[in-house]
This record gives C-alpha cells, structure tokens and sequence, in this order.
C-alpha cells in the first residue's frame, strides 16, 4: 500500500476527531459553499454539490447547516466568498506535496501555508512544479467487516472501478474522479457500507523515506493539515507503516 494511501486512512482517523471539534463541517461546509456557488444549488443538476452534501450527512452535519452552505453559495445568504487554490512545494527530501485550499484571503492563505513549509524544512514551490506529479482519482473505503472480499471486489470493478485493493483498514477502491458518485452509489445499492468516498490526488510515483526524514514530512503534512483554510493534502512519500507510530 502506498504512502499515499497510509496518509489518507491516516486522514480519516484524524478526520473523526476534527468532526468533534467542528474543524470537518467547516471544511465540507466550504466544499458545499464553492459547489454551490459552481453549479447552482440543486444537487440533482450539481454532482459536485450532491457528493458535498453527502459528505456533510455521513459526518454527520446538521441539515439546517447544510442548507445555510447551499444559500451562502448561491448568494441567498450573506457570507464569505471563497476561492479554490492549489498550492505546491516540496517536503524534505524532496517529497513532492499539493495543498488543495478554499480561502477568503489568499494573501493570508500563501503567507501560512508558506511559513509551514519553511519551518519543516521544505520549500513553497512555483504553480506546477509538482502538479504533474499526481493525477485526479477517486478513492472509496469500505471496511472489512462491509463483507466477503470478492464479492465487494465484483461489485466495484463492475461498477466501474479502476482498482480495489485489500488492506489492514479495509478495501480500498480508485476509481477515476467522474466515475466517483456512481461507483459510490452502485455499493450502497449492493448492500455495501461506505465508509469514505472523496476525490484524491494520486502521484504517479513515490519517494520512500524512513527515520528522521519520514518524521520531518509526517510533521509538514500535519502542519498543513491543521491550517484552517487547507482542504486536503496530497504527497508522494512512501513512508513504513511503524514511522506513523512515532
């Protein structure tokens, strides 16, 4: 399993904990904001709106919230504007790392996603310099308790999947980004509990790392992470499964 994929489960498990402290509504509530925004606040003719909303229910997101998003995005509701930004930079040892962003302020957004990097030892790089990395996917958990192994596997591939792999937090299932909802939904309609379908980034190869390097980028990664404007962050480090222990 890639380092990638051990920071997202990784994200996950800390993603229960931001949801207590109201850190995840305020990013999927963005993720409603910007879509609505978008598309329009009808999630039958908006998919990006339709799988924000999701994400707002499965984490269990208030619906009068929910609705409160849909109206600040299509202007119903005073509220701030926010704009999507990527940026891009590299982590020690050369790990190439995306921040995907949602600000109100990008002059402050850059200014603190810069100082992160500078203070773990990485570098705020130009638009591009490691975009070409990673290509835009889908990735659905189920958990290993959802039920028998190959019968998920079917139901993905035949769903359309691009690939389902086994691993000690469950299966894990890529799909390309259009193909997201459908595969997402194609399971529930199985019978088969989704634990987490978002879109991803996934680089197209990896930078193993162990030790004091490994730590260095783990804390990167985190640092971005916990900045209020940051979405999601995306990496091309390969990093053993005991290095996310220390």
């Amino acid at each position: 399993m890639s380092g990638h994929s051990k920071w997202h489960n990784i994200r996950l498990r800390k993603g229960k904990q931001d949801a207590e402290r109201g850190k995840l509504f305020t990013r999927v509530a963005r993720e409603i904001i910007v879509a609505a925004k978008e598309g329009g606040g009808n999630p039958d003719a908006n998919l990006r709106l339709k799988m924000a909303m999701q994400k707002a229910r499965d984490v269990h997101m208030p619906q009068d919230n929910i609705k409160r998003a849909i109206m600040r995005g299509t202007g119903e509701l005073d509220g701030s504007n926010y704009d999507e930004v990527t940026y891009e930079g590299y982590g020690p040892a050369g790990v190439a790392i995306l921040v995907e962003c949602m600000t109100d302020n990008k002059n402050r957004t850059v200014s603190e996603i810069r100082h992160a990097f500078t203070k773990a030892g990485g570098s705020l790089g130009e638009m591009g310099c490691v975009g070409w990395m990673f290509t835009p996917q889908g990735m659905i958990m189920v958990p290993l308790s959802a039920g028998d192994e190959e019968t998920i596997m079917t139901a993905a591939l035949e769903a359309g999947a691009e690939d389902f792999v086994a691993t000690d937090d469950g299966y894990e299932i890529t799909t390309d980004q259009g193909g997201l909802n459908t595969v997402t939904e194609a399971l529930k309609a199985a019978g088969i509990p989704v634990e987490n379908s978002e879109p991803t980034m996934t680089p197209s190869s990896t930078v193993a790392i162990e030790g004091k390097e490994a730590q260095q980028v783990l804390r990167l990664l985190d640092m971005l992470d916990e900045l209020d404007d940051v979405q999601a962050v995306h990496s091309n480090a390969d990093i053993p499964d005991d290095e996310y222990e220390g």
